[in-house]
């Protein structure tokens, strides 16, 4: 039995559902990111308690099939993003219809149905929270953070971060270098 849950997109998380699973006596094959892998069918009843459980944490089971579906759409952007050690070598929008046997014209309507925005925008999104955490430690360059998020060139990855975030790469990190040196400061004192 597979279910999704929705938020869950990091290591930490998955410890989290773990843990309540475990404390539902709700035995775990596998977790991934935003599924589970029950060794055996759970009860209704079962279900929604992990359920309330798991809201307290700021997560929560999808019952609905679209939404899980789409729930699916972005547990694929968050791996190609934040857990792929390469860039992408297929097109997504193919590689997406091929990993959820779903024509790409269904899936982007749906996300943009129930989420309010398009798949491109919500994986440019999360592309560029990744390159922010990726330009805070500094020591890498922007041509190598282009090639690992797959973009074309340095200039196209400055063009959507400018128009994403209303600062360019050096502005950004600037002011998070000084943001974090006034933080230190005031502790200090």
């Amino acid at each position: 039995m597979i279910i999704y849950v929705k938020n869950m997109i990091s290591q930490r998380c998955k410890i989290v559902v773990n843990n309540i699973l475990q404390s539902f006596g709700v035995e775990v094959k596998d977790i991934m990111i935003g599924e589970i892998l029950l060794k055996e069918k759970v009860p209704f009843f079962k279900l929604m308690q992990v359920d309330e459980a798991l809201k307290e944490t700021g997560l929560e089971l999808i019952f609905d099939k679209k939404n899980q579906l789409v729930q699916q759409i972005k547990n694929i952007i968050f791996e190609i993003i934040y857990f792929s050690a390469e860039p992408q070598a297929m097109k997504f929008s193919c590689y997406l219809s091929d990993r959820l046997n779903y024509n790409y014209t269904y899936l982007a309507g749906l996300f943009k149905k129930l989420t309010g925005i398009t798949i491109e925008h919500f994986m440019i999104s999360q592309k560029i929270e990744k390159v922010k955490s990726l330009l805070l430690p500094g020591d890498m360059p922007l041509s190598e953070i282009a090639y690992r998020m797959n973009y074309s060139s340095v200039s196209h990855l400055s063009a959507q971060f400018k128009k994403v975030t209303g600062y360019n790469a050096s502005e950004y990190k600037s002011l998070r270098i000084n943001a974090y040196t006034d933080i230190l400061d005031k502790i200090a004192v």
